[in-house]
């Protein structure tokens, strides 16, 4: 490894590259800026990463002629460019991006990372972005890294040794943060109706956002829960603190968080440094479904755009609109519905924040199925929960329509006669 220049590192790139850029909490912003600065020397090179954090400056005048991006999930900082000719999406579940890299579908030219400084053994810390960092960086032909020493070292399997990597810039600034925010009146309600779900002994899987966060704030008078999940975010935090969340009836990694990312505050990632009890691993194995179905009583917990009366699930467009990704959805809710004593539940408000129903009588025009209607069991807004498992579509529509919002009932019943007579 090299300590170098932010310029030198990035000259290692070639016109015709498919770069990889770590995502997240951990987006390596200094590189990507001082890569973009080359864009009059460069083109053709492609920008692979799932959700990144910061400006993207790849998707920006006069930045973007030398770059394409192919993302495996789409963030607010590059929605716009995903859905014109500059960007692209890849649809793929989270657990099988790893294939893309190893099994050459994307070859990786230039893995671009974030790292804690080198221990007395010479390993660097992938940091709290494991995820699909660490099949990134073992099979691109060259790794490039910043160096800082805020970034939290983690336990489990995200690390890189120094003598891999070829170039190194140091910087020292804080990783990127989201502070949690209130939780409104109808999350918390959403919130009360899934914790009622959750039993003893689960093993939770969640997101960020607040309806995860007003999920988890119901959870005080539980026992031993447990996670094994893509992510997780401050909300676990006064559950560990208290004991109801232990991992004592756990079978994959009893008594450990398992997880390939997460992103929270910076009382989190002091959590997470250096702590024993959180195990990161590459998406491959924390969303693997054989693996997940083997904990007890997997309860997923997701959310979506819009349902419509049959139960299908778009949680990832808006129509014809890339908005983010399919993710790992269909990973936990295949895991948990196969887990003994699972519950894979999709909680959504009733309505958007215009009013529009999130219950819909046929998804939108061009909107893809996240989750099929095969799949989906428990379903809940603030107006309550309805399980369609075993519900046939005359069932499974009624049941939808008694949870959503009650301005909208009256028109859905009438589609929901039309349709299944």
């Amino acid at each position: 490894m090299k300590i170098t220049t932010v310029e030198e590192a990035v000259s290692i790139v070639k016109s015709g590259d498919r770069v990889f850029v770590q995502g997240a909490a951990m987006t390596p912003n200094e590189l990507v800026d001082a890569l973009c600065e080359r864009h009059n020397e460069l083109e053709n090179v492609e920008i692979i990463s799932i959700h990144t954090e910061g400006d993207a400056k790849y998707t920006r005048e006069p930045y973007q002629k030398a770059f394409n991006l192919n993302c495996c999930f789409v963030g607010g900082n590059v929605r716009s460019w995903v859905n014109n000719d500059h960007g692209d999406y890849i649809p793929v579940f989270l657990s099988e991006i790893p294939w893309l890299f190893a099994e050459e579908y994307l070859p990786l030219d230039v893995a671009f990372v974030q790292v804690s400084p080198p221990d007395k053994h010479g390993y660097c810390s992938l940091g709290v972005s494991v995820d699909v960092a660490l099949p990134a960086v073992r099979t691109a032909k060259k790794i490039v890294a910043q160096i800082n020493p805020q970034v939290p070292r983690t336990h489990g399997t995200g690390i890189v040794h120094k003598d891999e990597i070829v170039f190194a810039t140091e910087v020292n600034r804080p990783i990127h943060e989201h502070e949690p925010s209130e939780i409104s009146e109808v999350e918390h309600q959403i919130g009360r109706h899934v914790a009622s779900l959750i039993e003893d002994g689960a093993t939770l899987q969640m997101g960020i956002g607040n309806i995860p966060n007003a999920v988890l704030s119901n959870l005080g008078n539980h026992k031993n829960l447990g996670i094994h999940t893509e992510m997780f975010s401050d909300g676990v935090l006064p559950l560990l603190e208290s004991g109801v969340i232990n991992g004592k009836e756990k079978t994959v990694k009893q008594g450990k968080i398992v997880s390939c990312f997460a992103v929270g505050s910076r009382k989190l990632y002091d959590f997470i440094d250096d702590n024993p009890i959180c195990d990161f691993r590459d998406s491959g194995y924390t969303n693997d479904t054989a693996r997940i179905r083997r904990n007890p009583k997997v309860t997923a917990i997701n959310s979506a755009i819009e349902i419509d009366l049959t139960g299908q699930v778009c949680a990832d467009t808006i129509g014809g609109y890339q908005f983010s990704g399919v993710g790992g959805q269909m990973d936990f809710i295949r895991g948990a519905s196969l887990s003994k004593g699972g519950k894979p539940i999709i909680a959504m408000s009733s309505t958007t924040k215009k009013g529009v129903s999130k219950i819909t009588p046929f998804l939108k025009q061009g909107a893809g199925v996240t989750t099929t209607r095969a799949h989906v069991h428990y379903v809940a807004t603030e107006y309550g929960v309805v399980n369609l498992f075993g519900k046939n579509l005359r069932q499974r529509a009624m049941a939808l329509v008694s949870i959503a919002h009650p301005d909208h009932r009256e028109a859905l019943e009438r589609e929901a006669n039309a349709r299944f007579k």
